[in-house]
């Protein structure tokens, strides 16, 4: 389609406004997210709408408007800020002469690049057959020209060419893996419920500062990085926290707006470390203008995998971009309810050692009156 290989990683977005209140929002977390599928974006087409076109999702004339970018530019990528049927999607590459993928297949393939662990990409694998199941048809001829395009990354061009009833035999097969991968972590989890290891989990918005976190609470070197989805693969580590003994530490999957439900269902045996934990360190940016709307977006993700009602405790980080001190916050009952801190400089860490100590030995002391009361062993 194009022979222009060096302006493989250029794109134009393409968003409207139906409305909603964090449009804004949405649209700049969509350039964050080509920018960490290495793309460049050259410029962003923005329209409003009631609702979308049933058969190109925007008007004729928009979609005039965006390939006269694409011819001038000779641009091979068109990323949607939405969700887009096949059908649409098949029309748009149609009329624009380019590749058009949504935010979700642009989030499936960050996930792909991002995938360390043999489970992590298992379960991007899954999620992205389980989405292009539909988007077959028509899709084989520009895979395979452009293998290595935003978008086109994970299980490869042989593994999309197979048939459905292949592709069906594929994923049986990846969820009968996962499967096991679930029931050697569960095993784990086991353990150390009788050994009673106070478990927590570090959860929070996408690029909030959790590996940071993590990496100074443990001493540990797991990646970090100013991008979103740094993070994939959960990460377990023992950490000694003074006054309290040795607690299980993980670090867990960002999440983000309109987060792919194939996602969260592929990565769903990941997420019950979060789900089995004594205890949530839900880390929020403090220095984003969102930061409580992401709050909100968190907590949604959480009740969809049954981990609403896990204790949580706010980490407000990144307070030396704000200027603000180190806090802690009790409710009226006296229980710790948030924390501010800076993950990158230290300061307010050894307070949450404190407080991880303190939430530890009360709910030891829970278990030790149930175990009192009603025999348990």
């Amino acid at each position: 389609m194009h022979s222009n290989t060096a302006a493989i990683n250029t794109a134009v977005l393409v968003s409207v406004n139906f409305g909603v209140p964090d449009y804004g929002e949405s649209l700049e977390e969509l350039r964050l997210l080509a920018e960490s599928a290495g793309v460049c974006v050259i410029t962003v087409v923005e329209g409003r709408r009631i609702r979308p076109d049933a058969s190109l999702f925007v008007g004729s004339g928009k979609v005039d408007e965006i390939s006269a970018i694409v011819e001038q530019h000779d641009i091979p990528l068109v990323i949607f800020n939405h969700d887009l049927s096949p059908a649409q999607m098949r029309n748009l590459a149609t009329k624009i002469k380019a590749r058009v993928i949504d935010r979700t297949m642009l989030i499936l393939d960050i996930f792909a690049l991002r995938a360390q662990s043999h489970e992590g990409k298992l379960q991007v694998e899954l999620a992205q057959l389980k989405y292009l199941s539909t988007r077959l048809v028509g899709m084989h001829a520009d895979l395979a020209q452009q293998k290595n395009a935003v978008g086109a990354r994970g299980p490869g061009e042989t593994q999309l060419e197979l048939d459905r009833r292949k592709l069906d035999r594929r994923v049986v097969l990846l969820k009968e893996r996962l499967a096991k991968s679930s029931r050697h972590r569960q095993i784990l989890r086991e353990s150390r419920t009788r050994a009673s290891v106070f478990s927590v989990s570090v959860v929070g918005y996408t690029n909030a500062g959790k590996s940071t976190l993590f990496n100074k609470l443990t001493r540990a070197n797991t990646y970090a990085a100013n991008q979103l989805f740094a993070t994939l693969d959960t990460t377990t580590r023992r950490v000694f926290i003074e006054g309290s003994g040795q607690i299980v530490l993980s670090d867990t999957v960002g999440f983000i707006r309109h987060l792919p439900h194939s996602l969260i269902a592929a990565f769903r045996s990941t997420l019950e470390e979060t789900v089995q934990a004594d205890l949530l360190l839900h880390v929020v940016d403090a220095s984003s203008p969102e930061r409580f709307g992401q709050v909100a977006e968190v907590n949604k993700v959480l009740m969809e995998i049954g981990a609403q009602h896990v204790p949580q405790i706010l980490i407000f980080n990144k307070i030396d971009l704000q200027g603000l001190p180190v806090g802690v916050q009790r409710d009226d009952y006296g229980r710790i309810t948030s924390i501010h801190l800076s993950a990158k400089t230290g300061a307010g860490v050894d307070q949450l050692r404190e407080a991880l100590a303190e939430v530890g030995n009360a709910q030891e002391q829970i278990a030790i009156h149930e175990t009192e009361v009603f025999g348990l062993t």
